[in-house]
């Protein structure tokens, strides 16, 4: 037990838990959505088991995923996503949940939530298989407590999050910037970049500890997250400034 006295355990709970909450409030939404239409007596059951079964499937998605950033170019790739992901969330797209059918059967509005949220949660997955990477044994222990205490924040309190966002915009700004500094440091962990048994042509910028774990210099270390941060932010904010532009131009065309 001796890693719950580790900052570093409650760093990388804490970056899960926010993470989840950022990027569960669609979520949320569409749990509404599914059990509209069931009876009031069957409701709370219905976002109850789906709920259940999207954060079991989720879990299994996660270990998948861990798993698979072992191998080589795929922390890579998942960075890049993730810097993706953090731009749209700084300057999101205008995007509608009217495709999510209601269903006044509970075994219906069940299936609806755990299909829908298997289809929204591949920047979760990223996320979180990112932001546990360097836990190494603990790593799903991290990932199970994350999402326990974090659903029932979204499902629940949802509302509340979604208007303490609005009110307070630079939570979005910092959850934004979260996942770039999370980016930075996959890209520069990959398996390709510092296993020397990993593609041993290629040169390295780092090693591999006794449990695998990526180790590079601290130099590395923080100008990889920095960069990765600073990258979301300025796309994101790049991005909200031409749209205001463009939007700008367009009304005065039509004046």
């Amino acid at each position: 037990m001796d890693f719950l006295t580790s900052p570093e355990f409650w760093l990388a709970l804490g970056q899960i838990i926010i993470i989840d909450i950022l990027l569960g409030g669609d979520n949320a939404v569409v749990i509404a959505l599914a059990c509209r239409k069931l009876p009031p007596a069957q409701r709370a059951k219905g976002i109850i088991w789906g709920t259940a079964g999207a954060i079991v499937l989720r879990v299994v998605l996660i270990a998948f995923a861990m798993t698979l950033l072992s191998l080589p170019f795929l922390k890579f790739v998942g960075a890049l996503l993730l810097v993706w992901i953090g731009v749209k969330l700084l300057a999101p797209d205008e995007e509608g949940h009217g495709d999510v059918q209601g269903s006044d059967k509970l075994l219906a509005a069940i299936k609806t939530i755990i299909v829908a949220d298997l289809v929204m949660s591949v920047d979760n997955v990223i996320a979180i298989a990112g932001a546990a990477q360097n836990a190494g044994e603990h790593s799903f222990l991290l990932v199970v407590l994350g999402l326990l205490i974090s659903i029932p924040i979204i499902v629940w309190g949802s509302q509340l999050v979604i208007k303490l966002m609005e009110r307070f915009p630079f939570i979005i700004t910092f959850g934004g910037m979260l996942l770039g500094w999370i980016a930075g440091g996959m890209l520069v962990t990959d398996p390709a970049f510092v296993n020397p048994a990993v593609m041993d042509w290629m040169p390295k910028w780092g090693s591999v500890d006794e449990k695998g774990l990526a180790v590079i210099s601290d130099t590395l270390y923080w100008a990889s997250h920095i960069v990765g941060a600073l990258l979301v932010l300025a796309v994101g904010k790049f991005i909200v400034s031409r749209r205001a532009g463009d939007g700008g131009e367009g009304g005065a065309a039509h004046g």
